[in-house]
């Protein structure tokens, strides 16, 4: 009697720990970080993005939990062609579960349908392109860190606001650079000002005298830049030798990174106006974390790379929560379900359409007597709230949105 009773108390007590020390009995699971390595965005994420999702695997505990987690990499040289070939090489061949990053929004939309269709999961991070939580939304795609519209309408607003009501384009000619036209547009006329012109330049671009000239010429109070990386350290150069900006007009750059700002240096990019989502020196989290990653890759951390990070943390925690990692969109909608939680982004939450929702930043770029070192770039002018960051639900013709 008492043999069976102990046998009775040691299984229930088994049954009570078991779930606490369950390991994740899903197989191995694949993520694979494809992005600009070698070309005018590789400082923007590239490589640096690959090391955020080893660490986000790292700090999630992956091992522990029994999780087998491998990340692989390759370089889509922001063409969509070379990228789409890689995502279904990946998908088909290679079996990655996942795709993240993906900078260059042409390449990103060819690979949110190849993954839409393969029932894979895609953490889109890099491209800006608000279509991806728009009219290209799917089942299958969550836009992690910022987009076009959450960009336009932190830095288009508030230019607007301190008196920069006649705006002039001067935009990369491809899905990303249109996209932030159209959205800084939108939200410059709604706030009463005018689109005195536009030109579009080529991506990637090296001369942009002609295109400066004439937006120089139109007499506009803000030259909006819709380009990214090294087009718009390109342009903000250019500038700065046609004297520009001490002229009286005032560059916005629409997008705009630490590594942008390093590269120009902080007598040519002081005063620049933008919006971002994350700054290594906003918080002692914020700095260790930078300090790490700049030790580790020689340059300061971008908020791309925090978004591969704190996507990625997401993904596995769905994962985890499902027990399994074989359909895709399981696994969006339970990243939808669970609240977002990590110690780089804090707490949010994913919408219906895919959208991660948390605070922007209005930052301006430091004057060099105003810097305390190298990396002390920005000083923070304000808070946008997550629910005023971004375009409202229904707003953006998502077809997953029920209204």
């Amino acid at each position: 009697m008492h043999k069976w009773w102990g046998c009775l108390v040691a299984m229930l007590l088994g049954l009570m720990a078991g779930p606490a020390n369950a390991e994740y009995r899903g197989g191995p699971i694949k993520i694979g970080v494809l992005n600009d390595q070698s070309g005018l965005y590789a400082d923007i994420a590239g490589t640096g993005s690959v090391w955020a999702a080893k660490k986000a695997v790292e700090d999630f505990g992956a091992a522990a939990k029994g999780m087998k987690v491998e990340i692989i990499s390759a370089d889509h040289l922001n063409k969509p062609d070379v990228g789409s070939n890689i995502a279904r090489q990946w998908y088909d061949v290679e079996k990655v579960d996942a795709i993240a990053d993906v900078p260059t929004s042409s390449v990103a939309l060819a690979v949110n349908e190849i993954t839409r269709e393969k029932n894979k999961v895609f953490l889109a991070v890099g491209p800006a392109t608000s279509d991806l939580t728009g009219k290209a939304c799917s089942p299958n795609t969550v836009h992690w860190i910022y987009d076009t519209w959450a960009l336009a309408n932190g830095t288009g607003k508030a230019l607007v606001q301190q008196g920069g009501d006649t705006w002039f384009f001067l935009t990369a000619d491809y899905a990303f650079g249109h996209a932030l036209e159209r959205d800084t547009e939108s939200v410059v006329l709604k706030s009463g000002g005018k689109v005195l012109g536009k030109v579009r330049h080529p991506f990637p671009g090296q001369d942009f005298s002609s295109f400066l000239l004439q937006a120089q010429a139109s007499g506009a109070k803000v030259i909006g830049l819709a380009n990214a990386g090294g087009d718009t350290i390109n342009a903000i150069k250019q500038a700065s030798e046609f004297g520009i900006v001490q002229g009286g007009q005032k560059l916005a750059g629409l997008l705009i990174f630490i590594t942008d700002v390093h590269s120009l240096g902080l007598k040519t990019a002081q005063g620049l106006v933008f919006t971002a989502p994350w700054y290594w020196d906003q918080n002692d989290t914020n700095r260790a974390f930078g300090r790490e990653y700049l030790a580790a890759n020689g340059r300061m951390v971008t908020y791309t790379v925090v978004g591969v990070y704190s996507s990625v943390i997401h993904y596995l925690r769905a994962v985890e929560a499902l027990g399994s990692h074989n359909d895709g969109r399981a696994v969006i909608a339970k990243m939808k379900e669970l609240p977002t939680d990590d110690k780089l982004m804090g707490k949010g939450s994913v919408r219906e359409d895919g959208r991660k929702i948390h605070p922007m930043y209005l930052f301006e770029v430091k004057k060099p007597e105003e810097s305390k070192g190298e990396w002390d770039y920005y000083k923070q002018l304000a808070t946008i709230p997550a629910d005023e960051a971004w375009r409202p639900l229904d707003q953006g013709g998502c077809p997953l949105v029920k209204h």
